[in-house]
């Protein structure tokens, strides 16, 4: 483990070399997912830092994604737009997603947490397009920090009462009251983040560069459930009696969002509200506590990392063309760009949950948990399914469909780089279901 973290520090001299860094990325996430073999026990690298299979994922996931957003931001470096910083501020990001994934102790594990706020806001900050990036910045700075620090008052308190901030030495023995499993909840529910307090994510993917987005929807929603899936190591007792105003949050919150997406002419805001619906189905499945609840989590988080990632891509080889996001003026790709099309339609059933994507297997070992935990929720399952598959098709229709705007006067070809980008997505994404009993070991 700790020669991946020596790899990130030795390439630090490498910041002005914008290919060589994104093949390192391709080199070390290959190299991380095929020989690092810490399925179904705990690996430690040190007192500090050890993987288990849902950190293997995340970091895997994160590694590759780091690649994938190089390789989609190649306009940074044709324009020589801050390209250094721009590879610094990767690397960062990378580091904290690193320590964040693989840190055993609790306060490592708030650090790196909290600080892998500070390369995004810089991402959004110095290559979003529009001015009201600064306000899209500055509620995904607040939204964050308001929840928390209960968490770092929480961790303080446990750390007085055992003596031990080891995730896995920690046991409260009845030390429990309401403050504390809210505080520990509130910054992971928020991060998810949880309907009703979601209003950050929609304003942060719209004003956020490309990287931005992908790395928003690919890893730092998943930092949220991966959070909640620890603490639930030690509060899991005490919180069947709450945890269903959670789900009941989650359902009807997911389902109005659905809703919310058929109202969208924005491109990048339809699929950041399909993301808000996708991570309350997982804040149901961890809130159920059950193991099928636990092993859908993980796949839905990896699966909508990937689709979602790809789909930010897609939007941004649009944009990059019509220098617009708008519905009404994104049409009729169908003449223009068919062979893209294919990727936009196979990328929205995705989105969906058709077979045979890790989606579809995270929602039925979801759906299998939550209507174990109570069989009246069915009817909102269900109307969530339907609903992910009317936004899913409004999306790809509005887009592929229709007349092409007639103020468009140029139209680039679609390079062989952007064919790579979705299929680099497209490929782990539905090849990896024939791996699937690899995801439950963590349990």
């Amino acid at each position: 483990m700790m020669k991946y973290l020596v790899i990130l520090f030795f390439m630090i001299p490498l910041l002005n070399n914008f290919w060589l860094m994104m093949h390192v990325y391709m080199m070390i996430s290959f190299i991380f997912v095929y020989m690092s073999y810490s399925y179904d026990f705990l690996t430690l690298s040190s007192s500090l830092l050890g993987v288990d299979m849902i950190s293997y994922s995340l970091i895997g996931l994160s590694f590759f994604i780091i690649f994938l957003m190089m390789m989609a931001s190649l306009n940074i470096y044709k324009n020589n737009d801050k390209t250094a910083y721009f590879s610094f501020v990767l690397l960062a990001l990378m580091l904290t997603l690193f320590l964040t994934f693989s840190s055993l102790n609790m306060f490592l594990f708030y650090l790196s947490f909290e600080s892998s706020l500070i390369p995004t806001l810089l991402l959004i900050f110095g290559w979003g397009y529009q001015p009201e990036r600064i306000s899209a910045g500055y509620y995904l700075l607040f939204y964050t920090l308001f929840a928390s620090l209960p968490l770092l008052l929480g961790i303080f308190y446990i750390n007085s009462v055992i003596n031990s901030l080891d995730f896995w030495l920690i046991s409260l023995n009845g030390n429990y009251n309401i403050y504390i499993y809210l505080s520990m909840l509130m910054a992971f529910l928020f991060k998810m983040p949880i309907p009703f307090f979601h209003f950050w994510l929609p304003k942060a993917h719209v004003e956020a560069p490309i990287s931005g987005s992908m790395i928003l929807a690919a890893i730092l929603l998943k930092m949220g459930g991966y959070g909640l899936i620890r603490v639930f190591m030690f509060l899991g007792d005490f919180s069947i009696k709450f945890n269903y105003i959670w789900i009941s949050l989650s359902l009807w919150g997911a389902l109005i969002v659905s809703f919310l997406c058929l109202f969208q002419v924005d491109i990048k805001s339809i699929i950041a509200y399909s993301s808000v619906a996708h991570m309350s189905l997982v804040i149901c499945g961890i809130m159920s506590y059950s193991i099928y609840g636990f092993i859908g989590s993980l796949i839905m988080m990896i699966g909508h990392g990937f689709c979602s990632s790809a789909l930010f891509c897609l939007a941004n080889i649009i944009y990059e063309r019509s220098h617009s996001r708008s519905l009404f003026i994104n049409k009729g790709y169908l003449l223009s760009m068919p062979n893209l099309s294919l990727f936009w339609f196979l990328l929205c059933s995705n989105n969906m949950s058709s077979p045979p994507s890790l989606n579809l297997l995270g929602e039925i070992y979801l759906i299998n948990s939550i209507i174990s935990w109570d069989y009246m929720t069915f009817i909102f399952l269900g109307m969530l399914s339907f609903m992910s598959c009317c936004y899913s098709v409004y999306l790809f229709s509005m887009t592929q469909h229709g007349y092409l705007y007639s103020g468009m006067t140029s139209f680039g070809m679609t390079s062989m780089r952007e064919y790579l980008l979705i299929l680099f997505h497209l490929v782990p994404l539905n090849f990896m279901i024939l791996k699937f009993d690899s995801f439950s070991l963590f349990l």
